[in-house]
């Protein structure tokens, strides 16, 4: 089998529709009233690391996002966090390496020296690889329901993050 080519774009250079037809496709026209949808209500995604990839025929087959979100402590404190999600893969570029590309793209753009922790919803088995994990967020509360394992964080510093909290937008 050919390995596809990958190329990665800035997600802002996809017209909105096509991103949404492959949303769509991905994870159902429904997909507005999931939980990590709630988190970021109101919340434009974040130009800088969200990304497409282009398959061989320059047709758009995967994308990334990632949203400003906040933990906010049982004392009202924002702790700021980016939310990685949704990514997205066409069914039929799956087990291509287009989650891996999109990944990829999004860690590149964090600023090394002052990085945010990422936060998502999703397989705990495949993200766990990217270094995403479960263990520091058991405390945590999602508005709308939501699996405790499928919750994870990744970051450098976790003795940083509060051990309980409620997830939503990022309100500075």
């Amino acid at each position: 089998m050919d390995v596809p080519t990958r190329t990665v774009i800035p997600l802002d250079n996809v017209d909105p529709a096509l991103i949404e037809e492959v949303l769509d496709r991905v994870f159902g026209e429904d997909r507005h009233g999931r939980t990590a949808y709630k988190i970021r209500e109101g919340m434009d995604w974040l130009p800088a690391l969200s990304f497409a990839a282009l398959d061989d025929d320059d047709m758009l087959a995967a994308t990334i996002q990632a949203w400003p979100v906040a933990l906010t402590d049982p004392r009202g404190r924002a702790h700021p966090l980016i939310m990685v999600g949704p990514v997205a893969v066409l069914p039929e570029h799956q087990d291509q390496g287009y989650g891996r590309a999109m990944m990829a793209a999004l860690a590149s753009g964090l600023d090394p020296a002052a990085p945010l922790p990422q936060v998502l919803i999703g397989d705990t088995e495949y993200y766990e690889r990217f270094g995403f994990t479960n263990a520091f967020t058991g405390g945590w509360k999602c508005p709308g329901p939501w699996e405790p394992a499928r919750l994870m964080v990744r970051t450098d510093r976790p003795e940083m993050l509060p051990k309980e909290g409620l997830l939503g937008p990022w309100r500075p």
